[in-house]
């Protein structure tokens, strides 16, 4: 059994900023780091943005140098059993490793269908599956992309950048429907639609089958699609077996403090999988990777030594086209809008609100500046008058 004062289950980007933030404070403890991905940590916004849009980003400017920080990294390798009593992890290499610390950064699992994954199929996640989809991504190739979140819809735009066939099966009615209002919905389906993607929504998969190289799919409205193969977005549910099998408290992730610790004062939990107590938000889970960032560094100083709690509120981004967003809080047409255009689809801010006309999220499209003054004024807790919203960022 091998020894070491900092133990990282999980391979992502929360383990190369926890490792990171350990060493600002301890230059020597001992880590390891055990991934089930086939490779270390790397940046994983470029799998779905700069390495399809940009030709000067290459695939050599993914991995994210964990080795740098003097961790042990092991990948391909799942950890199956914690022993808190023993503080013990076991691999199913049938490894035991005893920390001093553990971080939980297991990250989350794709939703998938009863289509099987394959050269052909991809559920979208790792750098291995961009690498699968940039092989099939050839000019004329058909490929169907199945979701209409941040995912698919990224990956949609990609493809139809690098002269892919792409045809985009969402179940909203309008793409991004059930985050953008009405009118900027549609102005962001048109944009699919003028860059030559067919766009399919009100639908879902019921079913499909690769048959050689080829893929059908049958749809909620019993048509079909035949394509060369097909990209699944469909969203991610917590990897937290672990946690509960070790009689760690879980509700939609795993339950951690201001600090990201659990009930067990040695295991901490962080990214994708950690519920915690955001500062101005309340308790949620989030999936982005400013979270992943921020949260991986602030839990690493944390077990090595820091008492600052995690008080940052994360914002999230997606880049689609020539169009960009970024957004903190929640952005849900199942809340109320009021939106303050600079240019009408174009520029512009979109406040989300809730019944009793208190602030839950801001979403500023094509505008770069002004998330302190949203984090601010989701802060305050107010009830806010539509007018008091209009240029407030």
């Amino acid at each position: 059994m091998s020894e070491y004062d900092y133990v990282i289950v999980g391979g992502g980007m929360v383990a190369d900023n926890a490792a990171k933030g350990i060493r600002e404070h301890d230059e020597n403890g001992t880590i390891l780091v055990v991934g089930s991905d086939v490779d270390g940590p790397y940046t994983r916004p470029a799998l779905s943005k700069k390495l399809w849009t940009d030709a000067e980003f290459t695939t050599d400017e993914v991995p994210l140098g964990t080795e740098e920080t003097g961790a042990t990294l092991v990948l391909s390798t799942t950890v199956t059993s914690i022993d808190r009593d023993a503080r013990t992890v076991t691999t199913d290499k049938g490894d035991t490793h005893h920390y001093g610390s553990l971080l939980l950064a297991t990250g989350a699992t794709p939703t998938t269908l009863d289509l099987r994954p394959s050269e052909r199929v991809v559920y979208f996640r790792t750098f291995a599956d961009y690498r699968r989809l940039r092989a099939l991504a050839t000019e004329g190739t058909h490929i169907v992309v199945v979701g209409g979140g941040y995912i698919g819809t990224e990956i949609a735009a990609a493809l139809a950048q690098n002269k892919v066939t792409v045809t985009l099966v969402s179940s909203d009615d309008v793409v991004g429907g059930h985050m953008f209002p009405a009118d900027l919905a549609s102005v962001f389906q048109q944009d699919f639609e003028d860059h030559g993607v067919t766009v399919r929504t009100g639908v879902k998969v019921d079913s499909g089958a690769q048959h050689g190289n080829a893929v059908s799919l049958t749809l909620s409205d019993g048509s079909t699609i035949d394509a060369d193969a097909v990209v699944f977005g469909l969203g991610v549910t917590p990897n937290t077996d672990l946690a509960e099998q070790s009689g760690l408290d879980v509700d939609n992730g795993i339950v951690v403090d201001e600090f990201l610790r659990t009930a067990d004062e040695h295991v901490y939990a962080a990214g994708d999988v950690a519920n915690y107590p955001d500062a101005i938000l309340g308790r949620r889970r989030i999936e982005h990777v400013d979270n992943a960032n921020s949260m991986g560094k602030t839990v690493g100083k944390i077990m090595a030594g820091s008492t600052e709690p995690y008080t940052y509120t994360p914002y999230f981004y997606s880049d689609v086209f020539d169009n960009g967003y970024q957004a903190v809080g929640t952005m849900s047409t199942d809340l109320r809008t009021v939106e303050d255009w600079k240019t009408p689809g174009k520029e512009g801010v979109v406040y989300y609100l809730d019944d009793d006309s208190v602030l839950r999220g801001v979403l500023m499209w094509n505008v770069w500046e002004g998330l302190d003054t949203a984090r601010e004024m989701l802060k305050s807790g107010e009830k806010r008058d539509d007018e008091s919203l209009l240029g407030a960022i």
